[in-house]
């Protein structure tokens, strides 16, 4: 089964029915997104892509987008979705190393062919059409080599737990370009039926009046989103944010303990539905409708279908039909499976007696913000380009909007004239840094706790930076 046999299959069982929908009030049944997946192969095919092509393509949540990644489907090519986050010098390295003949950049260049349709390309085997970066815990992404089945069983299992059917509408707030966008929930809705509510930029009284318009059932799609929902329903008590809400979902960043408590109260729901996952492995596990009220609110929910986990020294490992075929750098994969097979996860947890899965923390040097991993490494290097800062160390922070925030310990060469956060952002979006880089929080030390080796002591760290009240915060821009 490939992800373009779903397109046909459910264009075939329920072609009238509304697969999508968005902020300019559009509406697109399955019928018509086969259809305009197929004139937008059409183009790509007179372009040159052909089975196996390498195709990286950067762009906002629209109708489009989740058509071209359908079309690209069909044409059997080898597509590496990128979030509009990544700055130029990340984009640069993904396509050299997918070796992409094909860059697209701009829905300009998604364009409805007017010549002959090709046909779906055949393939033996299940061979890998997907890569998906992921900043992980070094400076330069790394690529996970993901087939249409991984990307599939991720979706099935989710949609088993959530209980998702043609009635349900979903409000899809994250980028298509993440592996849950245009992988996990495309996917998803064609196995279901359901409608995805899609929104080129978040913003969240606009994004939340669209929902509401379009009668959401299934909303959150990552903590951060179901925070901010609740925190505005809270300030509006009397009407009801999603009238229509069966269900809210989280994942992707921590959460506080207080949240299933709020969501249940003030979301009229059962609390929030969480998931496990990442780019190597998504959704590997998810809270399902019919749990147990304390197992949704303090677990991840239990695995899917054929997931099986691990605990060594601590850390979750995991094989699982949705796990990627390895990094698109080789050499990285001696260090991501065990002698076993597992995927170390880099995260710390358990599995009780249920078989309910709980995280407890990450050996991963990465801050999880709005749904997105981050190289801790990578923002410390281009804070060190910054005139007087002799050492950093980057951390991530709890955060009530964001999940996490990264803070930034710097050591400056003048004690006497350390460095403002402001004059460091300046610095970053002069070098053309991407907002994604930059911290939002910095903190002044001497040096810092380290270990017999001289390896900084993050964990000690964390614990000795002042209090949230006594910093100034420096707002990101959205990026949803």
């Amino acid at each position: 089964m490939t992800l373009w046999d779903l397109v046909e299959r459910r264009a075939a069982a329920t072609p009238d029915a509304n697969m999508l929908a968005d902020e300019t009030g559009r509406h697109v049944s399955f019928g018509q997104f086969k259809g305009l997946a197929e004139r937008i192969s059409a183009d790509l095919a007179a372009q040159g892509v052909r089975p196996g092509s390498a195709v990286t393509w950067q762009l906002p949540s629209t109708v489009e987008t989740l058509a071209l990644t359908a079309a690209l489907a069909r044409l059997g090519a080898v597509q590496n979705p990128v979030i509009p986050g990544y700055g130029q010098d990340n984009l640069d390295f993904v396509t050299a190393q997918t070796g992409a003949g094909l860059i697209i950049t701009d829905l300009a260049q998604v364009r409805p062919g007017s010549g002959d349709v090709p046909p779906p390309a055949g393939a033996d085997g299940d061979p890998v059409r997907w890569v998906f970066y992921t900043s992980g815990t070094t400076a330069d992404p790394k690529g996970a080599l993901h087939t249409d089945a991984s990307l599939l069983a991720s979706a099935s299992g989710m949609a088993r737990a959530l209980a998702l059917t043609k009635r349900d509408r979903v409000g899809a707030v994250f980028p298509v370009a993440h592996v849950g966008g245009c992988g996990t929930w495309l996917a998803a809705s064609l196995m279901s039926g359901c409608a995805l509510i899609l929104d080129s930029s978040f913003d969240l009284e606009r994004t939340t009046a669209l929902q509401r318009r379009e009668r959401v059932t299934v909303g959150g799609c990552g903590t951060v989103f179901t925070q901010l929902y609740t925190g505005l329903q809270r300030e509006n008590p009397g009407r009801p944010l999603f009238p229509d809400l069966r269900v809210m979902t989280g994942g992707a960043s921590p959460r506080p303990p207080s949240l299933h408590e709020d969501v249940k109260r003030l979301m009229g729901t059962p609390g929030m539905l969480s998931g496990y996952g990442m780019t190597e492995a998504p959704i590997l596990t998810m809270a399902a409708v019919t749990d147990p009220d304390e197992k949704i609110a303090l677990t991840e929910g239990r695995p899917g279908p054929g997931v099986e986990f691990i605990v060594v020294d601590s850390e979750l490992r995991v094989k699982a039909p949705q796990m990627m075929r390895g990094y698109a750098d080789p050499a990285l994969n001696a260090g991501a499976f065990d002698d076993d097979g597992y995927l170390r996860t880099g995260d710390l947890g358990a599995v009780d007696a249920d078989g309910y899965v709980r995280i407890t923390g990450r050996l991963k040097d990465v801050i999880i913000r709005k749904g997105e991993t981050l190289s801790a490494r990578a923002i410390e290097l281009d804070v060190l380009t910054f005139p007087g800062v002799t050492d950093v160390a980057v951390i991530g922070l709890p955060d009530a909007e964001r999940g996490e925030i990264a803070c930034a310990v710097v050591v400056p060469a003048d004690p006497a004239r350390p460095p403002a956060l402001a004059a460091v952002v300046a610095h970053l979006r002069d070098r053309g840094v991407p907002p994604l880089r930059w911290p939002e929080r910095l903190e002044v030390a001497g040096d810092f706790p380290r270990n017999s080796t001289g390896k900084v002591r993050k964990d000690e760290l964390r614990a000795q930076v002042a209090p949230p009240s006594l910093c100034s915060l420096f707002p990101l821009p959205s990026r949803h």
